[in-house]
Formats: structure tokens, C-alpha cells, sequence
């Protein structure tokens, strides 16, 4: 009788109802998840529909996996990209994953020369520029995915000499992936009057297409990485009038596809270009400065608001740290999510800062002169690609 009733309860998975299955897989390992399309047809098709993807991406970014992305060099000179657990203790490595060109250098002359622009949800945007040949990517080494970028609009044949600065991130009203490319023409340049082009790359329509003329401001950039925050991307900025510099944050808004301005806090008796780069800071934005032998760094406390800039904290370049070992600051990456700044220094050792109580914790990780440091989720983004548009390894 007992067995009867057993036998009676068994339900099969291909019975099962489509929400009931996916509630069961968003819980799972990517890596599970991905082999499960193999099981069926209908899996298959389940796991690769965009709904599910969005709704395992959803249930990935709140489940407070707070995991730290780095574009490293291995012992052999490879790059390679590695992903930590910030809230382990002990900063153990989570995932890592190899370079995904693999083709010998004198077959791929681009091979090697690609490096990681920024990362969001789950996508890393690569860039490469060779003798003038721009190429793009967009990867997701945990579902296997990579999807060259067709050749931009702009370029070096159809404009003449320019130099660009360019963004990666995702449009939350429109659930777009974007890829921005700013462009000041060389040839015909004027620091008081050019105005850049700009052209932007949709996935989900996989084409390029230049914005109207004007839309961007009179400015210029230096290559800094890009921060994208609140569904804009932000780089510092620079005009020239009035025979001095004028620097500023210049946001792009991803939805509205449109340009505003972030002032930066004033710096007295500083007239000339600032050095200086933008990184996430908890809800907001920072700014990391180098003037005078110190590395001075603002918050911006409440995003968009001017008077809530504050100096956290000047460090100087020659830096006796926790442990009254000396060394020198190369440059600050960015911030874990509980505050701490990253900085690199000297020979590339990679380490966190407390700001209040300036304490110091080597990470044990040794970065070099391209590395970068991100937020990272696992996700399934591109995983819905078809196999011709998409390589998968």
C-alpha cells in the first residue's frame, strides 16, 4: 500500500509546470543550468528564452553574491580575468577564466591585444585597437558566449585621423545593452568649438548608428575607464575657454540618449587639465585626483547633487601603510562594496583601504598597468544568442 501511495507521488519533470521548473533553476549553478539544456528540447528552450534569463539575471543581482571582477596577468605575461568573494575573509578567488582568443599571435594579429573596457551584468566589453582598426566584443565567460561587434561607423577610412572614448552598460527602461562610442575628428579639430560624434551599438538589434549632430557637448576626454551607474555612464571631461581648462563629469544617459554635465568640487588654484578618474561609489560616484604628490579622494554623497561632494581622504604618493611598510601609489580601481578603496601600487600589488581608520589588508593579488576592478554577477546574458552570431566555448 505504502509503495502504491510512493509511487503515486512521483511527479515527472517534463510534467511539471514551466514557473515550478524555473523557480527550481534559478537556484542552481550556472554551470548546472547550462548543462541542463541538454536534458530536452523543451529545457533547452526554456533556459535560452529571454524571459528566463532575465528572471535568473533578477534573482542573481538579490541574492547578495558580492563578487569582485579583475583583469589580471598571469606569471606568462597572459592575460587572464578572476572574480573574488569580497565578503570571504580570507578574499579567495571564486572563478577564474583564460583569455578567450586563442589563435597563435602570427595567425591573429589582433590576438592578446584585447583589453576589458567594463563589465555589466554579467558582460565583459572588450576592446581592441590595432593600427588604427578598432574591434569590439561582448563576452560572458560564465554562460560560454562571445559576439563580435560589427565595424563601428566611424573610422580611421571613412573620417580621417580621430581619437575616441568609449562605454559599455544597460538601459533599465528599455532593458537595452548599449556600447557608446564618443569620437573627437582630428583633423579638423578646435579645443573651443568641436563638438565629438557619437555613435551607439544596440544588442539587441546588433547595428551601429550615429547620433544626431550636436548632441554632445564641447569637450574632450583623456582614455580613463568609464563608470556606469544609475543607467548613465560617466567620464571626466574637460573644455577649454576663456584660456584655461574647465574639467567636469560628462554623463550619458543611456535611455533618453542624451548629455549633461556633473561639476566637480572646486580645487583652488587649479587651472590646468586635471588628472583624474571616476569610479562607483555605493549609490553615487568618486572621483580619485592626483595633484601635488597626493591621491585626494571625493564622494559625491547623494548622486547629482553638487554640495554633497566631500574629500574622504588625501593620500600621499609615497605611502607608509598599516604595517609601516613603505611603498608608492600607482593609482586607486575602485571600491569594494563595503567602502574600502582598491589601490595599486608599485610592482602591482594590489590592496583594500579602510577610510576611516585607514587600515590595510593585502589582497594577494598582483595587477599590471591594464587591470581593472568591477562589481560582477553571474548571469545567462547572450546565452540566447543563435549559434551564428555567437561563438561559444
Amino acid at each position: 500500500m505504502s509503495d502504491n501511495i510512493t509511487t503515486n507521488l512521483i511527479v515527472p519533470w517534463g510534467s511539471l509546470p514551466d514557473e515550478i521548473v524555473t523557480n527550481i533553476l534559478v537556484f542552481l549553478p550556472i554551470k548546472s543550468i547550462i548543462r541542463f539544456t541538454s536534458v530536452s528540447k523543451a529545457w533547452k528552450s526554456l533556459i535560452k528564452n529571454p524571459t528566463f534569463i532575465s528572471t535568473h539575471l533578477h534573482h542573481s543581482l538579490n541574492k547578495n553574491q558580492n563578487l569582485l571582477f579583475f583583469s589580471l596577468l598571469s606569471e606568462n605575461r597572459k592575460q587572464f580575468y578572476a572574480l573574488y568573494n569580497e565578503d570571504d575573509a580570507d578574499f579567495t578567488q571564486h572563478a577564474r577564466f583564460d583569455y578567450p582568443f586563442h589563435a597563435p599571435d602570427h595567425l591573429d594579429p589582433h590576438n592578446g591585444k584585447y583589453s576589458v573596457v567594463g563589465t555589466c551584468n554579467g558582460l565583459l566589453f572588450l576592446s581592441n585597437v590595432f593600427r588604427g582598426h578598432y574591434s569590439f566584443c561582448l563576452w560572458n565567460p560564465c554562460a560560454g558566449k562571445l559576439l563580435k561587434l560589427p565595424s563601428p561607423n566611424i573610422t580611421y577610412a571613412t573620417h580621417g585621423p580621430f581619437d575616441a572614448t568609449i562605454g559599455f552598460g544597460f538601459d533599465p527602461k528599455t532593458k537595452e545593452y548599449k556600447v557608446v562610442r564618443v569620437v573627437t575628428l582630428l583633423e579638423s579639430i578646435d579645443l573651443e568649438k568641436s563638438r565629438p560624434q557619437v555613435e551607439v551599438y544596440t544588442l539587441s538589434t546588433g547595428q551601429w548608428r550615429i547620433l544626431r549632430t550636436g548632441l554632445a557637448p564641447i569637450a574632450f576626454f583623456r582614455r580613463d575607464p568609464q563608470t556606469f551607474i544609475n543607467g548613465a555612464l560617466h567620464w571626466v571631461a574637460s573644455r577649454f575657454s576663456d584660456n584655461k581648462f574647465h574639467n567636469f563629469v560628462l554623463v550619458f544617459d543611456l535611455g533618453d540618449e542624451v548629455f549633461h554635465e556633473i561639476l566637480l568640487p572646486e580645487f583652488p588654484g587649479h587651472t590646468g587639465l586635471m588628472f583624474g578618474s571616476i569610479s562607483v561609489y555605493r549609490n553615487s560616484i568618486a572621483l580619485f585626483q592626483k595633484d601635488n604628490g597626493f591621491l585626494h579622494i571625493w564622494a559625491m554623497k547623494e548622486y547629482g547633487v553638487l554640495s554633497s561632494w566631500t574629500k574622504v581622504l588625501s593620500l600621499p604618493l609615497f605611502y607608509l601603510d598599516f604595517f609601516g611598510a613603505s611603498d608608492s601609489i600607482q593609482k586607486a580601481l575602485g571600491f569594494l562594496r563595503s567602502g574600502e578603496v582598491i589601490l595599486k601600487l608599485d610592482r602591482g600589488r594590489l590592496i583594500s583601504l579602510d577610510l576611516k581608520t585607514q587600515e590595510t589588508k593585502d589582497l594577494r593579488i598582483i595587477g599590471y598597468k591594464k587591470t581593472i576592478v568591477d562589481y560582477y554577477v553571474e548571469s545567462l546574458v547572450l546565452l540566447d544568442k543563435a549559434a551564428n552570431s555567437a561563438d561559444t566555448y
